[in-house]
């Protein structure tokens, strides 16, 4: 009977331990999940306050910059959130998308400044920080603050009074479309044209773009490796 009774108890101990062993094994995997998770979270917020606050790699996706930039390339930006800069003629930058005035509101020709979607809140916070539903367009700068520009009917660029000699462009001449292809550039603002002037929508169409909605410098382009270096001015 005693010996009945060991076996029993040995048998009852082993479902014991192998039940511990079954826990300590689902625990284990439990707190591994929970640390890579940790990991990734720390990973990402890390991420955002570098694309945000220092830089990021941009990929160019459109042809609007064409042949300066070209879809699918890819170019190194710094973040004017720390890093601010007095914008130059000629500089090449990113910024947020204005709203299309044709369709989402009533176009007043008499303010030349991009008209922008007001977020608040949360939203305001994931749009602006973590970038949900922002599109940024690739242009290079034609006017600074005070500056008058001006499109002729033969597609020259007028920059107070003097015509542009634009060697980057794909063609020769600028299209004289849009509501906005005489202005003055107002303070806090700058004035802004692709290079492949007949594929580009710009501040010919949506006026002129306000400092704070630039959202980087472009440094250089770092893809395709034998294009590594500036972009050309």
């Amino acid at each position: 009977m005693e010996e009945e009774n060991k076996y029993y108890d040995d048998e009852n101990y082993q479902k014991v331990e192998d039940s511990n062993e079954r826990k300590r094994k689902i625990r284990g995997v439990i707190k591994e999940i929970f640390e890579w998770i940790i990991c990734v979270v720390i990973a990402y917020v890390l991420y955002l306050n570098l694309n945000y606050f220092i830089g990021s790699v941009s990929g160019v996706k459109q042809s609007s910059m064409y042949p300066t930039a070209q879809e699918g390339e890819k170019v190194l930006l710094q973040r004017p959130t720390i890093f601010k800069k007095e914008l130059k003629r000629g500089d090449i930058i990113t910024f947020e998308s204005p709203i299309d005035v044709k369709f989402y509101i009533e176009q007043d020709e008499d303010s030349p400044v991009a008209q922008y979607e007001v977020y608040k809140g949360i939203t305001n916070f994931l749009h602006e920080f973590v970038g949900v539903g922002k599109v940024s367009y690739i242009k290079r700068v034609i006017g600074v603050a005070g500056d008058h520009i001006v499109i002729d009917d033969e597609g020259d660029v007028y920059l107070n009074g003097e015509k542009l000699q634009e060697d980057y462009l794909r063609e020769n001449k600028t299209t004289k479309e849009g509501s906005y292809t005489d202005v003055i550039v107002p303070e806090g603002t700058v004035y802004v044209m692709g290079d492949n002037r007949g594929s580009s929508k710009d501040s010919r169409y949506f006026g002129c773009i306000p400092l704070s909605k630039v959202n980087g410098y472009v440094i250089c382009r770092i893809w395709p490796l034998n294009k590594l270096g500036a972009l050309d001015k």
